[in-house]
């Protein structure tokens, strides 16, 4: 008897395979800035089909693992890594996934526009390295923050051109330790304590429970100055070298140790992201230099570093998404059911369509923050700086509870393969489970927004674009026009409300249902707005998102029929 062998096709090229991003690419580019990064996107493609794909699968199954002392009982805290994270290390280097936005070459070409260009590097380069984005997403906020004018030169000349290198022997990766056990994502309870050293440099006490990509060069952590008073807003950003090498107070010794000071207690034993080294760190006196004036509230500062990573956040979202559609499509032309092709079956062309809507919205979303970014950081453009405090945690928020969903669903369609961890499915759901977690939970982030439209009147630009595109989609879909427009006043309506009793049990209790009707919102009106520029899967897709996610229809029947298109 014969074994059978279930064929499995090699999925599209991500770049020139994902219609979506490329006419996204096209608008906000133009064609000349669309020219000039085809080039560099299609060479990370490429990358992504063949060595990255490889190395994702050998930093999978070769975790990474912490090595105490060395043979003569030094201390030393070494973490190694597999050479397929190496590899994740140098192609994130070498395509300038972080650097990009950095360039003064870029932004000659693109200007405000770069970050639109990072982010389809981002969409295309997430999710098959093995999680690298996170360590990349926390150099590019750390790069954001040393590049604010309070930052003392000196240290952002020695640091900053490291984290934007482009020399895979030069480049490096930041950790963020902020979170302690006691506090969580309680910042006001934290106990790290910074001391002034005398000659400019600090030194930090304390514990911190999850420090990812611990083996980075450097981390941003929160400490609290000592004598200042209680409270998070207090806190101050510093920079720790992490290794000897970087630290005055090495003085000798193996430079791949550990900084004095520095100590890693354990590495975390995750559900997901298992190659991405992960730690509990403990800070004796360890060697630190201040980000600002550690004398002002620093909280604020490091929230440059914050929106960044939540920027990153929903950038990995979607494109975990789109990559798991397109595996889960891939496998439906190959596999034979019932007599015929999975993808032949209207219920599965159904469940796949309602994926590509979702994949879709993702998209757009995660795409339109990084436009935001942009216009703030090149153009210093007011307008998007007002509209980005209150759109990063929206689109962090939704992004997050999205991809686990579309996660699990991509999951089912391979059915029991897709439970085996041979195929490589699984992790796509575990590795998705951090998404709205990391950088602040669903609830920690509807909070968040609720401060912003009480506090900072957030609500204003929100409400503004929702009203832009209920006039914009009165030439696409009548139906369409009428549902952002009845949702548009339901949303203004609600914030007077909660504005009038911010603290209130009704605000507060309902603020995680507001924010992400503000998210889902927000979501069809850029589909709108892609739409009306020309483009026809985001037509499909704002009627069936706004039916789907504002007016909670089915939408199985349409999503049947236009599954080639949104797959």
């Amino acid at each position: 008897m014969v074994r059978f062998v279930q064929p499995v096709p090699a999925p599209a090229d991500p770049y020139t395979g994902d219609p979506l991003l490329r006419s996204w690419l096209e608008r906000q580019l133009g064609p000349a800035g669309h020219a000039a990064a085809k080039g560099r996107l299609a060479d990370l493609a490429a990358d992504v089909t063949g060595p990255l794909r490889a190395a994702h699968a050998d930093a999978e199954a070769h975790p990474p693992t912490l090595v105490r002392y060395d043979p003569w009982g030094a201390r030393i805290d070494r973490v190694d890594t597999s050479p397929g994270w190496q590899t994740q290390r140098a192609a994130a280097a070498r395509h300038a996934v972080v650097a990009l936005p950095y360039l003064e070459s870029a932004r000659g070409t693109w200007g405000a526009a770069v970050r639109v260009v990072q982010h389809a590097l981002l969409h295309l380069y997430g999710a098959e390295s093995a999680t690298f984005s996170c360590p990349v997403a926390m150099a590019d906020g750390a790069a954001a923050l040393l590049s604010r004018p309070e930052v003392d030169a000196s240290v952002r000349d020695a640091w900053l051109p490291r984290l934007t290198a482009t020399d895979p022997d030069v480049a490096v990766t930041s950790g963020q330790w902020m979170t302690e056990a006691q506090g969580g994502s309680d910042l006001s309870r934290s106990d790290t304590v910074a001391r002034p050293a005398g000659d400019g440099s600090w030194r930090l006490t304390g514990e911190k429970w999850f420090c990812s990509a611990v083996d980075s060069a450097m981390a941003v952590a929160l400490a609290r100055p000592e004598g200042a008073g209680p409270g998070s807003r207090i806190l101050a950003p510093f920079l720790v070298p992490r290794y000897a090498a970087d630290s005055p107070l090495a003085g000798g010794g193996d430079p791949t140790g550990s900084a004095p000071g520095v100590r890693i207690h354990r590495l975390k034993d995750k559900l997901g992201t298992r190659a991405l080294p992960t730690a509990e760190v403990g800070l004796r006196e360890a060697y630190a230099l201040p980000l600002g004036d550690p004398a002002q509230p620093g909280l604020v500062r490091a929230m440059t570093l914050v929106v960044v990573t939540r920027l990153h956040n929903a950038a990995a979202a979607a494109s975990g998404m789109r990559r798991g559609l397109t595996y889960a499509r891939a496998y439906a032309d190959a596999r034979q059911v019932a007599g015929g092709r999975l993808v032949d079956s209207p219920l599965h062309r159904a469940t796949l369509g309602t994926l590509g809507v979702d994949t879709a919205g993702a998209f757009v979303l995660a795409g339109h923050v990084f436009t935001l970014l942009g216009r703030v950081e090149v153009g210093a453009d007011p307008d998007a700086a007002a509209e980005l405090r209150v759109v990063a945690p929206l689109a962090k928020l939704a992004t997050g509870r999205l991809a686990v969903a579309c996660a699990s669903e991509y999951v089912e369609a391979f059915g029991g393969a897709g439970y085996v961890e041979d195929t490589g499915v699984p992790r796509l759901l575990r590795d998705a489970q951090v998404l709205p977690i990391w950088e602040g939970t669903t609830n920690v982030l509807a909070l968040d927004v609720l401060r912003a439209v009480t506090r900072e009147d957030a609500a204003r630009p929100l409400l503004r674009r929702l009203a832009a595109a209920a006039d914009t989609a009165r030439g696409l879909s009548p139906a369409l026009a009428h549902t952002l427009t009845t949702v548009t006043e339901e949303l203004r309506d609600t914030f007077v409300a909660v504005t009038a009793d911010p603290g209130g049990i009704e605000a507060v209790a309902g603020a995680r249902a507001v924010a992400l009707r503000c998210a889902y919102a927000l979501t069809a009106a850029l589909l709108v707005e892609h739409a009306a520029w020309g483009d026809e899967t985001a037509h499909v897709a704002a009627r069936l998102w706004a039916r789907r996610w504002l007016r909670h229809e089915d939408i199985a029947v349409d999503a049947h029929q236009h599954m080639d298109l949104l797959c």
